[in-house]
């Protein structure tokens, strides 16, 4: 598995987006694999981002985050995507990043990408699951490989039992509801673990 190369692309409001990409950060180096954490650009203005402590705190924690750029999806071999639900889909800030992918992908540079998809809201039934699906679609079109995580470790029951990517709820408090680090860290791998299988049939 030391040979993939895994890009992790996310969009974070107020930070917990952010902690499910480090998590699968983490689970990345400790399967040995060449890993980029990169965030996609805030569209916000800033008043927006000011009226909201949380957002500004996670904005200044984050500011030396890489921005994510097409580089980023034809260097990788898998792609995990982190992204908040937005009324049941996508945050525009993720979507303009995949908009703009147009021309690599009328190039056949996202072909057989292996991708995986995670989310949270700010309820258990705000839309998470409406959002990797939407998410997914774009892959699709894509040609790409969809690494769901489906009910393949018991750690997806404890973090709330999506089979289409881990979800969480964030609290009144600012932090995740569910026990959520381990399905994370579970999801990364298997897609790692696929993402080696079809290298490796390339070969």
């Amino acid at each position: 598995m030391n040979n993939v190369k895994l890009s992790i692309i996310y969009y974070s409001a107020t930070g917990t987006n952010y902690q499910l990409a480090k998590w699968a950060e983490e689970a990345a180096k400790e399967a040995g694999v060449e890993v980029r954490l990169r965030k996609v650009q805030e569209l916000a203005p800033e008043a927006a981002i000011d009226s909201n402590p949380a957002w500004r705190t996670n904005v200044d924690k984050t500011k030396d985050v890489p921005v994510a750029t097409s580089d980023d999806l034809v260097w990788a071999d898998a792609i995990i995507f982190s992204v908040p639900t937005r009324f049941g889909n996508v945050a525009s800030q993720m979507k303009q990043f995949i908009d703009l992918q147009g021309k690599i992908w009328a190039e056949g540079k996202l072909m057989d990408k292996v991708v995986s998809a995670m989310t949270s809201a700010e309820n258990s039934n705000g839309g998470q699951e409406a959002t990797i699906k939407a998410l997914y679609t774009s892959m699709m079109h894509w040609g790409a490989i969809i690494v769901a995580p489906g009910y393949t470790d018991q750690s997806i029951f404890k973090s709330g039992g999506n089979p289409y990517g881990t979800s969480v709820t964030r609290g009144q408090d600012g932090n995740i509801v569910e026990d959520a680090e381990d399905a994370v860290k579970h999801q990364t791998k298997r897609t790692l673990e696929v993402a080696s299988w079809i290298k490796k049939g390339r070969v």
